[in-house]
C-alpha cells in the first residue's frame, strides 16, 4: 500500500514539475514520430500538443546540415544544436540534450530536453554595438490593445522621445507623407495576410535631407489565425540608396549615351560574346539584338581579326592601332558596311572584364565626300573654263577698247566722229563691265561679288547711259528723258560702272518691250545724313506692260515672262536677277509698280556717298605729273594688244621695246636696262609667271625693273598668283591710257 501511494505522489509530482518547467521536453520515436511534449512547448513555440504528438519532428524541427536523424540515433546519448519554428513563422535556436530509452513498454523512444538559446551580457553589448553601427532597431507591435515598442536606434531615425520606447500606431503614422502613409498602409494589409512584412519608404525630416529606412517583420496569429502581433526590424538604407541611386544614374548615363548614339555600339566579353548593343547596332547590321546576343563577334568582323582584338585585351589593349583592323561589318544580307572603329576596355574594379566595340557608319560621310570631290572639280573646272572664256574675250576687247581710246586722240577727227568713235568706247567699257560680271557669275552666286567705290559725277553717268541706248531708241522713234532731283550733289561715292550695269538692264529691257512713246528715267533724293544718301531711281516706259501673275518670275535667274516673249525676244534671263544683286549691294531694294495706261515703272532704291565742294577748294587747280619719261619693256605674244599699249605708252613720252616671250624677256634685260616691264601672263616657250620668278631671283632688288602683270584673266585667284609669283602690280585687259597713266605714277 504505501509502495503505491508512493508512486502516486511520485507522478503527481513528476506532472507538477513538467508543467512549471521553461524548458521543452519531448519523446518521439525513432522515427521522429512525437509521442508527447511538456506543456512548456506551447508557451515557447506555440503549439497544442495534438499538433506535436503524432507528427513528424522535421515539420518544426531543423537538424544541423551537418547532422542527420539516423546519426543522432546512431550516437543514442549527446548534445545537438536546433533550430525550432515557432507557429507564427519564427525561427529560434535551441541547444537538445537527448537520450535513448530502452525500457519503455512501447519500444524504445527518443528523449529531448531542450532550452532557448540566450545571449550573455557581453553578447548582448556586442549585438547593441552591431545594430548601431548597422543602424538596425527592434520593434514589437501588439495588435490588441495598439502598442508599438521600439528598441535600439528606431528613436532617432523615427525621430521619437527616447523618454517613452512606447507609442501608438496612430503616432508611428504621423511619421509618413502623405503619399508614403497610403503605401505603408497598402503594405500593412498585404502583411496581415501573408505574415511577412517588407516595406521600405522615404522619411523626410524638416529642414534636414531626406532619409530612407526599411521596416521588416512578421506576424503571429492566435489559434483562430488572428493576427495577435508583429515584431521585427527597422535599418537606415538612407547611404545604400545614395549608392543606388548614384549607380542608377551612371547606368541610365551610360544607356542614354548608347541609345542615343548615333555610332554602332557592342558590348563584347572576354571571350568575343556579344553582351548587348544599341539600336543603331541593329541598324547597321541588320540583326535584333535578341539575335546578336551570346553570339561571337566573329559573323561580323571574321574570327581572324577577332583573334587579334582578343589578343590586345590580354594586354589592356596596348597593341598600338588595334582600331584599324576593323574597317568593315558584314550584314545580315551579306554585304560589307564601311565603318570607322574604336575598341575600348570595360574596366570593372580595376579589372579588365570585356570590351565595347564602337562602329560609325561611314558609307554616307564617304559618299558625301566622294560628291563633294566632284563638286570641287566641277567647280575648278567651271573656274578654267572662265578663265578661258575671259582671256578669250578680253584679248580681243583689248583691241577694240584700246585702238578707239587712240583714235580719239587724234586731231584730224571731225565733231561727229568723234561722237561715234565716243560712243563705241563707251559701249564698250559697258559691254566689259557687263561681261565681267557674266565671268564671274559664280562670285555673284556666292555674294562675294565686290564693288569698286569712286566719286563720280551722277547726271553724267545716266547721261552716258543714255547716250549709248540714243541709238537703239532713235532707231524705233522713242524719246529718251532724264530728270534728276536738284537736292542730289554733283559728286557722289559709289560704284559708277555697277549703276550704269543696272540702269543699261533696265533701260534696255524698256526699249525692248516699247513700240512708241518712250523711256524717262527719274532720280530722287529720299534722305541726306551726314555723308550718305538715299536715292530713288525710276525707269517708266509706255511699252506693252508686265501681267500681275508674271510680275513674281522678273527677278528669278532665267526667267522670262512667257514662251512667245522667248521667241521674239533674245536673251538669257540674267539681266534683272544680276540687276536686283546688284541693287541690294547697294543697300538697296528693286521693285515693279503697275500704273493705269500703258507700260510699268521700275523703282530702286540704293545708298551712294555724297561729296560736298569745300569752300577753300580750288577747282582750277590741277596735280601736274612728274615728266621723268620710262624705259618699257612690253612683253607680249598677241600682236594687235603690242601695238596698242606700245602706241599708248609713246603718246605718253616713253620709249618702248617688245618681246613675244618669257625667254626673250630675260634675253632683253640682262642686255639692256628698263624701268617698268608690263607683262603679259600667257604667253608661249615661257609665260609670264615663270619668267617674273626668274627675275627676281636672279637680279638684285635694286636692278630688278617693275613687274606689272597685264592679263585677260579677271578673277580674283588671278591676281594673287601674280603677285605671288614676285610681280610688283597688276592691270587688266582691255586696256586704257588713264589706266596706264594712273599705274606708271606709282612708280615715276
Amino acid at each position: 500500500m504505501d509502495n503505491k501511494r508512493e508512486y502516486a505522489i511520485g507522478e503527481d509530482l513528476s506532472r507538477m514539475v513538467l508543467k512549471h518547467m521553461e524548458d521543452l521536453v519531448y519523446c518521439c520515436d525513432l522515427q521522429g514520430i512525437g509521442v508527447y511534449c511538456s506543456p512548456s512547448l506551447e508557451k515557447k513555440l506555440g503549439y497544442a500538443p495534438d499538433e506535436i504528438i503524432g507528427v513528424p519532428f522535421s515539420q518544426w524541427g531543423l537538424l544541423e546540415e551537418t547532422r542527420s536523424w539516423q546519426d543522432i540515433v546512431r550516437n543514442g546519448r549527446g548534445e545537438l544544436q536546433v533550430t525550432l519554428k515557432h507557429k507564427n513563422g519564427a525561427y529560434l535556436p535551441y541547444d537538445f540534450h537527448f537520450s535513448i530509452a530502452e525500457e519503455t513498454d512501447n519500444g524504445p523512444l527518443f528523449i529531448v530536453v531542450g532550452r532557448e538559446v540566450s545571449l550573455s551580457g557581453s553578447e548582448i553589448d556586442i549585438l547593441k554595438e552591431t545594430m548601431g553601427m548597422a543602424r538596425i532597431g527592434s520593434w514589437e507591435w501588439s495588435l490588441p490593445d495598439d502598442r508599438v515598442i521600439w528598441l535600439g536606434d528606431v528613436f532617432r531615425m523615427l525621430r521619437f522621445d527616447q523618454a517613452n520606447n512606447t507609442v501608438t500606431s496612430k503616432e508611428v503614422l504621423s511619421k509618413f507623407s502623405p503619399r508614403e502613409r497610403e503605401r505603408f498602409l497598402q503594405s500593412l494589409g498585404e502583411a496581415l495576410e501573408s505574415g511577412v512584412f517588407d516595406f521600405e519608404f522615404r522619411h523626410t525630416i524638416p529642414e534636414t535631407e531626406t532619409e530612407y529606412l526599411h521596416l521588416r517583420g512578421t506576424v503571429s496569429y492566435d489559434n483562430s489565425g488572428t493576427p495577435v502581433r508583429m515584431s521585427g526590424t527597422v535599418q537606415d538604407i538612407t547611404d545604400r540608396k545614395r549608392v543606388e541611386r548614384k549607380l542608377q544614374e551612371t547606368v541610365e548615363r551610360y544607356n542614354s549615351l548608347k541609345k542615343y548614339n548615333h555610332d554602332a555600339v557592342f558590348s563584347l566579353d572576354l571571350r568575343g560574346h556579344v553582351i548587348n548593343a544599341n539600336a543603331m547596332a541593329e541598324k547597321l547590321t541588320g540583326y535584333e539584338i535578341s539575335k546578336m546576343t551570346g553570339q561571337r563577334f566573329s559573323m561580323f568582323i571574321g574570327e581572324s581579326k577577332l583573334r587579334d582584338i582578343l589578343s590586345a585585351a590580354k594586354s589592356n589593349f596596348s597593341t598600338p592601332a588595334i582600331d584599324k583592323s576593323i574597317n568593315s561589318i558584314r550584314q545580315k544580307d551579306g554585304q560589307e558596311a564601311e565603318v570607322l572603329a574604336t575598341v575600348a576596355p570595360i574596366i570593372i574594379g580595376g579589372e579588365n572584364v570585356g570590351f565595347y566595340i564602337i562602329a560609325k557608319d561611314i558609307r554616307e560621310q564617304k559618299q558625301l565626300l566622294i560628291a563633294k570631290e566632284a563638286a570641287e572639280r566641277t567647280n575648278r573646272a567651271k573656274s578654267e573654263f572662265l578663265a578661258m572664256m575671259s582671256h578669250g574675250i578680253r584679248t580681243p576687247m583689248n583691241g577694240i577698247i584700246g585702238m578707239t581710246d587712240l583714235m580719239i586722240e587724234m586731231n584730224e577727227l571731225s565733231e561727229t566722229q568723234k561722237e561715234y568713235l565716243e560712243i563705241i568706247r563707251k559701249s564698250g567699257d559697258t559691254l566689259l563691265a557687263i561681261i565681267n560680271d557674266i565671268l564671274d557669275f559664280a562670285k555673284i552666286e556666292a555674294g562675294k561679288s565686290e564693288l569698286h567705290e569712286s566719286t563720280f559725277d551722277l547726271r553724267l553717268a545716266v547721261s552716258e547711259t543714255l547716250d549709248i541706248l540714243k541709238i537703239r531708241a532713235n532707231e524705233k522713234g522713242l524719246a529718251l528723258s532724264f530728270d534728276a532731283d536738284p537736292a542730289i550733289p554733283g559728286l557722289v561715292i559709289g560704284d559708277p560702272d555697277r549703276l550704269k550695269q543696272i540702269l543699261m538692264n533696265l533701260i534696255g529691257n524698256a526699249l525692248k518691250f516699247t513700240y512708241s512713246g518712250g523711256i524717262t528715267v527719274e532720280v530722287s533724293c529720299l534722305s541726306q545724313a551726314a555723308q550718305q544718301l538715299r536715292l530713288c531711281f525710276a525707269v517708266k516706259d509706255t511699252g506693252i506692260g508686265i501681267p500681275e501673275e508674271k510680275v513674281a518670275l522678273l527677278f528669278k535667274p532665267f526667267s522670262q515672262l512667257d514662251q512667245f516673249m522667248t521667241r521674239r525676244f533674245e536673251g538669257t534671263g540674267l539681266g534683272l536677277a544680276i540687276t536686283k544683286k546688284l541693287v541690294e549691294m547697294m543697300e538697296g531694294k528693286i521693285w515693279v509698280e503697275q500704273h493705269q495706261g500703258p507700260g510699268v515703272t521700275f523703282k530702286f532704291e540704293v545708298t551712294l556717298g555724297a561729296v560736298y565742294p569745300q569752300e577753300d577748294e580750288d577747282p582750277g587747280m590741277e596735280q601736274h605729273q612728274g615728266a621723268r619719261k620710262l624705259h618699257i619693256l612690253i612683253a607680249e605674244d598677241n600682236e594687235v594688244n603690242q601695238i596698242v599699249l606700245q602706241k599708248m605708252l609713246e603718246q605718253q613720252g616713253h620709249t618702248t621695246k617688245t618681246v613675244a616671250n618669257g625667254y626673250e624677256v630675260i634675253q632683253a634685260v640682262a642686255y639692256e636696262a628698263f624701268d617698268i616691264i608690263f607683262m603679259d601672263v600667257h604667253m608661249p616657250e615661257m609665260n609670264g609667271l615663270d619668267a617674273a620668278r626668274v627675275l627676281k631671283e636672279t637680279l638684285a632688288p635694286g636692278a630688278c625693273p617693275a613687274i606689272i602683270a597685264v592679263t585677260a584673266n579677271a578673277l580674283n585667284e588671278d591676281r594673287d598668283l601674280c603677285l605671288q609669283a614676285g610681280m610688283d602690280d597688276y592691270i587688266c585687259k582691255p586696256l586704257k591710257s588713264t589706266i596706264i597713266s594712273e599705274t606708271l605714277q606709282k612708280y615715276i
